[in-house]
């Protein structure tokens, strides 16, 4: 049996679930990167919802359920927007899974991008956004209220860091509390300085949560002013190094 026809055999699920308590008091979940086309489906390796699995090991706590979306199709595919509705499934079925506990989202890349799309949710109270896929003509209306960290590799050649700044401060003008990291040298992939980027990403979900309080610089990013720029910006550094 070919890989297309393992991926093709496995029914299709809107999300996994990973580590979770029998009655937890928060949730996580985590949505993958993909292609701007394609209408496969991932394959049964799905190699960018494995680098997705470090992330979950950093982030866990015995109170949160984690779960991962999976999607119909390896791309966002224009205007139908394929990956948003596979991730608001994914969200609906957390849901009822977890009673609607309070979530957080984590995408990377195109899953950052759909995790931006469907921040209104019912239940979400923040996104975290890395390397995200942001074009400019996205919309940032649902994104009032919101409390996002984006966090972006200066080195990322994949996805634009200046499209996610530009979307970062859009947000903010929207009515939604941001803060932005830049990773200085870092990859799409989140590989080069990897363990920075799991602490990053578990800092701001942990703080989303009210598991502890958000680093000092992201809750002051909160705080601004629509039309400030500052805290969009932020350099990621080791927190022993702070």
């Amino acid at each position: 049996m070919g890989r297309d026809e393992r991926t093709a055999a496995v029914a299709y699920r809107a999300m996994v679930m990973g580590p979770a308590p029998a009655a937890p008091e928060w949730a996580v979940l985590v949505l993958h990167g993909g292609t701007a086309h394609g209408m496969r489906r991932p394959s049964w390796l799905n190699l960018p919802a494995r680098r997705m699995g470090p992330f979950i090991r950093a982030m866990r706590d015995p109170r949160i359920a984690f779960a991962e979306a999976r999607y119909r199709h390896r791309g966002w595919n224009g205007e139908r927007a394929d990956t948003a509705k596979d991730a608001a499934e994914a969200l609906a079925a957390l849901r009822e899974r977890t009673g609607g506990v309070p979530t957080v989202l984590v995408g990377h890349s195109l899953g950052a991008r759909a995790a931006l799309r469907i921040a209104a949710e019912p239940g979400v109270v923040g996104v975290v956004a890395l390397a995200a896929w942001c074009p400019p003509e996205d919309p940032v209306a649902q994104l009032a209220g919101s409390r996002l960290v984006f966090a972006h590799a200066t080195a990322d050649r994949i996805t634009s860091p200046r499209d996610s700044l530009l979307t970062a401060a859009r947000a903010r003008e929207a009515g939604a509390r941001v803060c932005r990291y830049e990773v200085p040298g870092g990859d799409h992939a989140m590989l080069r300085h990897a363990g920075l980027w799991h602490t990053l990403a578990t800092a701001a979900v942990h703080g989303l949560l009210g598991l502890r309080p958000l680093p000092p610089e992201a809750a002051s990013a909160f705080a601004l002013p629509a039309r400030s720029t500052d805290g969009l910006a932020l350099k990621a550094v080791p927190r022993a190094a702070r």
